[in-house]
């Protein structure tokens, strides 16, 4: 039997948690950890032979680029933050 890490289903279900957690949280947060852990599991499917400290470093270095990527796109075109001043049911 090989190791859990080393199941491309374990790497894909680890994505599908993040993005059901995604849909809970405010914020683009967990998205970049659920892009992070699907492209790990492709490379899981690969005959590539990795250990458990080589694809958690993947899968740091694919979510932090996923993040950043997703981060420019989906940004506010005016890049400002709403700030509501008065109070709605005054």
């Amino acid at each position: 039997m090989s190791a859990l890490w080393q199941l491309w289903w374990v790497w894909a279900a680890a994505a599908l948690v993040f993005a059901i957690l995604e849909t809970v949280l405010p914020g683009f947060v967990l998205l970049g950890f659920a892009a992070g852990a699907a492209l790990v599991a492709l490379l899981v499917l690969l005959p590539l032979d990795l250990g458990l400290s080589a694809l958690l470093a993947i899968f740091v270095l694919f979510s932090l680029l996923s993040w950043i990527v997703l981060r420019r796109a989906l940004r506010r075109p005016d890049d400002q933050t709403r700030v509501i001043r008065e109070d709605i049911n005054k």
